[in-house]
């Protein structure tokens, strides 16, 4: 681990002025020269492989604003302060019946001490999973731009077959993304020209031709907040994840769903697929798929059908069509046979 410096800051205001005085319009925060942290759970290990090397981290557990550590709920929905930890957000009894899709997909996301120390903004804002990133002697796109991807015909059973490129197949792996990105969240940004507004959808960016800039952040802006719209979809919604333990594991496939139905009969559907793409993917054509059609196995085949028709699978990781299709199905009747209490 190279040598760094650390600072404590009291404020967001304070904690962006020490970021911006290191980065520029023009740095990735991927390659930024400052990095935030506040549960450092992912972080930390990338210092200690070599992989991330940052001259200053920032703590952000300090900062005085009691908002970024309260969840406030109204009938607009539900807003959650960006330090929250994931374990305090996941037992939270509003958000366990009324957005049970959240609370399952905080669950079953990590150990209980890392949801015990890893915050909500932190979460979302974990890098893509891939050995070859986090192994300094291979080529990596994501690392070293323009050195290649030693994933694509190598050991890629873990890797993405939604949302690939011809230079980055590595997985975003988080769970809570995909119960945001389906429910329609959007995020609260500060940074030195005030705060911002984004789509949870518009957070994340593909692979594309620059693998290395994973997000629509600027290097100097922290999120503060998650809000997630209230609607008649959020109680029946559920997050199944299929994994190769029971215990502590990433996705091989996820789903999370959430269904407005009627005499099951689809009125709406908010579908993201997980484990199996390269940032949190909304699964829109499965929801159009649905959209007017009742609710059975036929229905849920047909959707799965629509959501992986783009998929691009290499040697390895082919099997997760399949089964991302059935994870798909299997999330769709069971959300459709939950019972809803009044």
């Amino acid at each position: 681990m190279r040598p760094f410096s650390y600072s404590k800051p009291e404020s967001v205001a304070e904690a962006i002025e020490m970021a911006a005085e290191l980065s520029d319009a023009e740095t990735p925060p991927t390659r930024s020269r400052a990095q935030f942290i506040a549960g450092a759970t992912n972080l930390a290990d990338y210092m200690k492989l070599g992989v991330a090397a940052p001259e200053l981290l920032i703590e952000l557990n300090g900062l005085s604003d009691p908002a970024l550590r309260r969840i406030d709920v109204s009938d607009e929905g539900i807003r959650f302060g960006a330090l929250v930890r994931m374990s305090e957000a996941a037992d939270d009894e509003t958000v366990k019946r009324h957005y049970p899709v959240i609370a399952e997909s905080l669950k079953f996301a990590a150990s209980g001490q890392i949801r015990n120390a890893a915050t909500l903004a932190g979460n979302i804002l974990q890098r893509p999973r891939c050995e070859y990133f986090r192994d300094i002697s291979w080529p990596c796109n994501r690392r070293s731009p323009g050195s290649g991807c030693a994933a694509m015909e190598g050991i890629n059973r873990q890797h993405a077959v939604l949302g690939t490129s011809e230079h980055c197949i590595a997985t975003y792996h988080g769970d809570f993304a995909q119960a945001l990105i389906a429910l329609g969240a959007t995020v609260e940004i500060e940074g030195p020209g005030g705060t911002r507004q984004l789509s949870f959808s518009r957070l994340h960016r593909l692979p594309a031709d620059t693998p290395d800039i994973e997000t629509n952040l600027a290097p100097d802006e922290i999120i503060t907040g998650i809000s997630v719209p209230a609607g008649p979809w959020t109680q029946r919604s559920r997050y199944l994840k299929v994994r190769d333990r029971e215990s502590y594991a990433f996705a091989l496939a996820s789903a999370a769903v959430a269904l407005q139905l009627s005499q099951d009969t689809v009125q709406e559907s908010r579908i993201a697929l997980g484990g199996v793409a390269t940032i949190p993917w909304r699964a829109r054509q499965a929801e159009d798929a649905l959209r007017g059609r009742r609710l059975d196995e036929d229905a849920a085949h047909a959707a799965a059908e629509a959501a992986f028709a783009g998929s691009r699978p290499r040697g390895g990781n082919a099997f997760k069509v399949p089964l991302g299709k059935r994870t798909l199905v299997r999330a769709l009747l069971e959300a459709r046979d939950m019972r809803i209490s009044t």
